[in-house]
């Protein structure tokens, strides 16, 4: 695997795309409930990631969802038609996002040079003028505006769609 690329690449990358963001700093937050305790003042629609295979562990997915959202795995199973999904290993999720569990975001798409992950954003979190993410670590958020989340897929080239 080459190197990965990490927080501080991702800043400079963000810089380069005009990618305006606003970082915060907090202890590591692995989940949501944990995340939720440093949110009091952020203005943006939070989010949680989750990281997928499928039966044959030849595609991968990253689901992008409101934070209180609940997913229908089977409807999304049905959607794919690639039967059954589960949550991506650790090593899975180290070799296509070179993400530790805790910290998945779609920053780490900045690992992805094959494109190989599809992602599936939340069509509610359109209605949010700012989302929030971990910067691939789980020590920080970073605040960016939705159209600068377009902005760095288009960058990175992978496919996506709202569901």
């Amino acid at each position: 695997m080459s190197q990965l690329r990490g927080p501080a690449e991702l800043y400079q990358l963000l810089d380069s795309l005009q990618i305006p963001y606003e970082y915060i700093e907090h202890p590591p937050v692995p989940t949501v409930e944990e995340a939720m305790k440093y949110w009091s003042g952020i203005d943006s629609g939070h989010c949680k990631n989750i990281f997928f295979r499928n039966h044959k562990g030849d595609r991968h997915y990253l689901v992008i969802l409101y934070y209180d959202s609940k997913l229908n795995i089977r409807e999304l199973e049905q959607k794919l038609r690639q039967g059954k999904l589960s949550f991506a290993s650790d090593r899975r999720l180290m070799q296509y996002l070179g993400l530790t569990p805790g910290s998945v975001s779609p920053f780490g798409l900045i690992n992805d040079r094959s494109r190989h992950v599809h992602l599936f954003i939340d069509k509610t979190l359109i209605n949010h003028e700012r989302l929030s993410f971990h910067p691939n670590t789980n020590t920080a958020s970073l605040i960016i505006p939705r159209e600068g989340l377009f902005r760095f897929l288009e960058h990175t080239g992978n496919t996506w769609e709202l569901f």
